[in-house]
C-alpha cells in the first residue's frame, strides 16, 4: 500500500483517508472502538421479608422492569463519544435468583454507525431492609392512643378512626420508617404503635381535621445514642363524643355542631338562625341528645307556614312537627325524636353528604 508523501494515513495500517478519531481508518477504528462495556454478571439485592429492592443504598418499591433499567444505567458504560444511542432489552428468567438480560445497542461514534449485542446475568441476593429489621426487633418511635370524651365509642367508630391511618399512609411519600409495629384494643380505647414520630403527628392532625377533638403529646427518654437522648412520643387523641350533625343539649337549648375548628366547634342553634363558636372547655357541659345516625329524612304529606305532617317511620301514623326556621317547601324534612317528641332540624352541609350515602 502506498501513500502520498506528506499526506495523512492510518496510524495502524497506513490506509489513506478518510480517517476517524485518533487518525485511524474505518476498519481499524471499528476493531478498536466498543459502543458499550457490559459486565458479565451484575448483583442486586431484594428484601427477603417484604420484597422491596435496594437501589444505591436506599430501599424502594419498584416494578421488575424498573429494576433492569436501573441495573443497566448503573453498570453499562457507554463510549464517551457515543451519540444517538438506542437500546433494546429482552429478559429471560433462568431461576429464582438469575435473570439473563439481552441488550441490542445502536449509536454513532465519530459519525460511524455501530450496532452491538451483549448478554449479562442479573444475580439477585437476599437481604433484609431497615424497616423489616426494625419490625423484627419491635422498634418504635411513637404510640398513638385513640380515646373519647363524653361517651364510649363503638367498635365501628374505632374502625373508622383506624381506617384514616391507611389513607394518611397512601397520601404520604414512601418512607421506610412509616410502618405499624403493633396495634390493638386496650381498656378505654385503641392503641397503635408506629415506627415514626412524623407519621404519628401527621395522623393526629388528620384526625382533628376530620373528627374534631384534641391531641396531647408527651415524650419519654428511652436511652442515649451518640451522646443524644433517644425519645419516644405518646400522642393522645381524644375524639368528642359527638359528630358533625348530631343534636346536643347545650346552654339550655338544642344545637348541632356545624364544623370543627382548631379550638372547638361552630355550633348552630336549631330553633333559630344563630351560630357561635365554642371551645372544647365550653362544650364539656354539652350532652348528646341524638346522633346523626338516629335522625330520619321524611316526606311531608301536608304542610303550612309553620307545621308539617309526615308518617312516623316507627308507627306509620300521621305525626305533626314544627318546621325549622330555614325550611323550603319542596325539600324533605330531617327529624329526630328526643324524649318522645319529634323535632325538625335545620339544614347543614353534612345533611347533603348523609343523604347521598343513604
Amino acid at each position: 500500500m502506498s501513500t502520498k508523501l506528506g499526506g495523512e494515513f492510518c496510524l495502524v495500517c497506513g490506509a489513506e483517508p478518510p480517517l476517524y478519531g485518533d487518525r485511524m481508518c474505518e476498519p481499524c477504528i471499528r476493531k478498536r472502538v466498543k459502543l458499550v462495556e457490559v459486565p458479565e454478571n451484575i448483583p442486586w439485592i431484594r428484601c427477603a421479608r417484604c420484597g422491596i429492592v435496594e437501589i444505591q443504598g436506599k430501599w424502594v418499591q419498584i416494578e421488575e422492569k424498573e429494576i433492569w433499567d436501573e441495573l443497566i444505567q448503573r453498570h453499562v458504560q457507554f463510549h464517551k463519544d457515543a451519540e444517538n444511542v438506542g437500546l433494546g432489552l429482552e429478559t429471560r428468567t433462568v431461576s429464582d435468583r438469575h435473570t439473563m438480560l439481552y441488550l441490542q445497542v445502536s449509536g454513532t461514534v465519530e459519525g460511524l454507525a455501530f450496532t452491538e449485542e451483549h448478554t449479562m446475568r442479573a444475580r439477585m441476593a437476599n437481604g433484609v431492609c431497615l424497616t423489616c429489621t426494625r419490625r423484627a426487633g419491635n422498634y418504635f418511635e411513637a404510640t398513638v392512643q385513640l380515646r373519647s370524651t363524653g361517651r364510649k365509642l363503638s367498635e365501628d367508630e374505632y374502625t373508622a378512626l383506624r381506617a384514616t391511618l391507611d389513607k394518611v399512609l397512601e397520601d404520604m411519600a414512601d418512607d421506610p420508617m412509616f410502618f405499624i409495629t403493633s396495634e390493638g384494643p386496650v381498656t378505654g380505647g385503641y392503641d397503635i404503635v408506629l415506627g415514626s414520630k412524623g407519621l404519628a403527628r401527621t395522623w393526629g392532625r388528620h384526625l382533628v381535621k376530620e373528627y374534631g377533638g384534641q391531641v396531647a403529646e408527651s415524650n419519654t427518654i428511652a436511652g442515649r445514642k451518640d451522646g443524644v437522648d433517644v425519645t419516644r412520643l405518646t400522642l393522645l387523641y381524644r375524639k368528642p363524643g359527638y359528630d358533625i350533625g348530631d343534636v346536643l343539649r347545650w346552654r339550655d337549648n338544642f344545637w348541632r355542631p356545624a364544623s370543627w375548628t382548631k379550638e372547638g366547634a361552630i355550633m348552630s342553634r336549631i330553633d333559630r338562625q344563630e351560630r357561635t363558636g365554642a371551645s372544647w372547655r365550653d362544650l364539656e357541659s354539652a350532652n348528646v341528645a341524638t346522633q346523626m345516625k338516629d335522625q330520619a329524612v321524611v316526606d311531608l304529606i301536608t304542610q303550612d307556614a309553620s307545621v308539617g305532617e309526615f308518617l312516623d317511620p316507627s308507627t306509620w301514623q300521621m305525626t305533626s312537627v314544627r318546621l325549622p326556621w330555614d325550611h323550603e317547601k319542596k325539600r324533605q324534612a330531617r327529624v329526630t325524636r328526643i324524649e318522645g317528641e319529634w323535632l325538625a332540624l335545620h339544614h347543614l352541609g353534612c345533611d347533603d353528604e348523609d343523604g347521598a350515602q343513604s
